[in-house]
C-alpha cells in the first residue's frame, strides 16, 4: 500500500459559474423571471464598508421592483452575455486546458413559471448547445440544477420552499432536464451551498422573510423540503442514468475555537455540527441526532411526514461538493448561537490576513476542512468553488497583472494536494468565477474573480471584450501538469 503522491490523472480541473450570474439574455429564449432578475445593484460603499455577502428581496421590494423596475439596476438580468457567447467563452475555457466547466441550468429557462406541465423547448435547447460545445473541447460539464435562482412566480404563489409544494415541482424540473440531457452531462449536484438557507432565505429558497413569522423555522422547513426535492432528484438521475454521479454541496466554513477554554471548543464543536447537518442528511440519508436537540432548544417544528424518512434513505449522494472561501472563528459569548452556521463571523482570526472584501485567507483550512468531510463521510470530495474576489486594474496595454490571485489559488491547490496526499479523494477542482462575472452578494462587476476580464462595468457599461489575465496562463500552467506547476 502506498500513499498518494498527487491528483490522479483523470482529476476534473476547470472552473465554475452560475447561469444567473453570466448567460443574460432574462428574458429570451421563452425564459420566465427567477429570484435572481430581482437582486437589485447595491453600491457597497453606499455606507462607507463593504456590504453584506446575500441580496434579500421583502414582499414590498418586490412589489416595488416589479412596479418600478426601470428606476434600478437588475444587474443579474444582463451577466456578462454568455447566452449569445457561450462559444466565445468555452474556447477560451479549452485554451486553458479545463477538463471540467461547472455550470447552472435556470430553472426559468425550463418551466418559465415553474408550473408549466410541459418544459420550454428553446430553453433546453441552449443548454444542449452548451453541453455539445463543451463536448467538442472534451470538457465535462458539471450541471447544478438549483444554484440561488428559482422562477419568482414560485415565490409570489407559495413563498418558495417553505411549501412542501414545491418538492414535486422540482422534481418533475429534475426528470425533465435529466432525462434530456443523460447522454451529455455525466456530473450533477442538486442545490448549491445548501446551507446558505441560514444566512439569506430568499437567495437560498426563494422565501420573502418578512411574510414568515420565525425565520430560522424558515429555514429549516425550506432545508427539509429541499432534501426531499434533492434526495428524489437522485432517485430518478439512477433510474434515467445509473452511470450519472449526483451530489451535494455546501459552504464549508470550518469552525476554529477562538482559545484553548473548553466553552470555546464546545461552540467550535456546535459550530461545525450546523454547518455538517446538510451534507449529513444527505450523504447518510437520515436527520443526525445532534439536530435534535437544537430544534427543541430554538422551538424548530419540521413539518416531517412518514414518508420523508424512505424518500431520504433512497436518495442519498454520490459524492460531496464544497465552496471553500474562508475559515469561521467561534467563541463561547451571547449571540454565539446566531452567529453558528453563518457565512462570516465578525471574530476575526488574528493569524489571517484579510481581502479587499474582509474575507479570512486561509489555505490551510480547506486541507482541514477537506481531511474532517472525507473521515466524516468516505465519500468523493470535489471542490467546485474556491477563488478570490479583488480589483483588477486593467492596464492601457489591456493586461490584469494579478499575481495576488495566483498567490491566493496556488496556495490553496497546495494545501488541496497535501490532503490528497493524506488519503482524501479528490475528484476535481473548479474555482470560481473563472470568467469575470455579477457578485452573487452585491450584483456588483467590479468583484473580480476570473482569469478572463470582462469589459464591464457595475452600471452595465462596457463592450463586453473578453481579455487574458496573468492568472490565465499560469491556470494553464497548472492544469497541463496536473498541478505539480504551481
Amino acid at each position: 500500500m502506498k500513499a498518494n503522491q498527487g491528483f490522479k490523472p483523470e482529476f476534473l480541473w476547470g472552473g465554475a459559474t452560475a447561469a444567473n450570474q453570466i448567460e443574460g439574455a432574462y428574458l429570451d429564449g421563452g425564459k420566465g423571471l427567477s429570484t435572481s432578475d430581482f437582486a437589485a445593484y447595491k453600491d457597497p460603499y453606499a455606507k462607507g464598508k463593504v456590504n453584506n455577502f446575500t441580496f434579500d428581496v421583502t414582499s414590498h421590494e418586490l412589489q416595488e421592483y416589479t412596479n418600478n423596475s426601470e428606476k434600478y439596476l437588475f444587474p443579474k438580468r444582463w451577466g456578462i452575455d454568455f447566452y449569445n457567447r457561450y462559444k466565445e467563452d468555452i474556447a477560451l475555457f479549452a485554451e486553458m486546458g479545463f477538463k471540467c466547466f461547472r455550470l447552472s441550468i435556470s430553472w426559468a429557462r425550463i418551466f418559465p413559471t415553474g408550473l408549466e406541465q410541459e418544459p420550454n423547448e428553446e430553453g433546453l435547447s441552449f443548454y444542449d448547445a452548451v453541453f455539445d460545445e463543451c463536448a467538442k473541447y472534451g470538457i465535462e460539464p458539471l450541471v447544478t440544477m438549483s444554484h440561488y435562482e428559482m422562477p419568482i412566480e414560485l415565490t409570489k404563489k407559495y413563498n418558495g420552499w417553505v411549501s412542501r409544494k414545491l418538492i414535486h415541482l422540482f422534481e418533475k424540473y429534475a426528470r425533465c432536464i435529466l432525462e434530456r440531457y443523460k447522454n451529455k452531462v455525466n456530473y450533477w449536484i442538486t442545490f448549491n451551498e445548501m446551507n446558505m438557507n441560514l444566512n439569506s432565505l430568499y437567495t437560498g429558497a426563494g422565501v420573502l422573510e418578512d411574510l414568515v413569522d420565525d425565520s430560522l423555522q424558515a429555514a429549516y422547513q425550506a432545508s427539509h423540503n429541499q432534501f426531499l426535492a434533492s434526495a428524489l432528484a437522485v432517485k430518478a438521475a439512477k433510474e434515467i442514468n445509473p452511470q450519472i454521479q449526483i451530489g451535494c454541496m455546501i459552504n464549508q466554513i470550518e469552525a476554529y475555537a477562538h482559545t484553548c477554554k473548553p466553552e470555546d471548543q464546545l461552540q467550535a464543536v456546535k459550530s461545525n455540527q450546523l454547518n455538517m447537518f446538510y451534507p449529513d442528511v444527505q450523504a447518510r440519508g437520515y436527520y443526525p441526532t445532534y439536530i435534535f436537540n437544537y430544534f427543541e432548544e430554538n422551538n424548530i417544528q419540521i413539518e416531517f411526514k412518514p414518508e420523508d424518512e424512505l424518500i431520504l434513505k433512497e436518495g442519498i449522494v454520490d459524492f460531496v461538493a464544497i465552496s471553500y472561501y474562508m475559515s469561521h472563528v467561534a467563541e463561547a459569548r451571547e449571540d454565539a448561537s446566531k452567529l453558528a452556521g453563518t457565512f462570516d463571523s465578525p471574530i476575526k482570526n488574528e493569524f489571517l490576513e484579510l481581502s479587499q472584501w474582509d474575507w479570512p485567507i486561509d489555505p490551510i483550512g480547506l486541507r482541514i476542512s477537506l481531511i474532517k468531510l472525507y473521515d466524516r463521510f468516505q465519500k468523493p470530495l470535489f471542490v467546485c468553488e474556491n477563488g478570490l474576489g479583488a480589483k483588477d486594474v486593467l492596464t492601457k496595454e489591456k493586461k490584469v497583472h494579478d499575481d495576488y490571485r495566483i498567490d491566493y489559488l496556488s496556495k490553496h491547490i497546495q494545501q488541496m494536494k497535501e490532503a490528497v496526499k493524506e488519503g482524501v479523494d479528490l475528484m476535481g477542482y473548479t474555482p470560481w468565477g473563472c470568467i469575470d462575472l455579477i457578485s452573487c452578494g452585491t450584483s456588483q462587476m467590479s468583484k473580480r474573480y476570473g482569469f478572463i476580464y470582462i469589459d464591464q462595468n457595475d452600471e452595465g457599461n462596457g463592450s463586453l471584450e473578453r481579455i487574458r489575465k496573468d492568472s490565465f496562463y499560469w491556470y494553464k500552467d497548472v492544469i497541463a501538469s496536473n498541478g505539480n506547476t504551481l
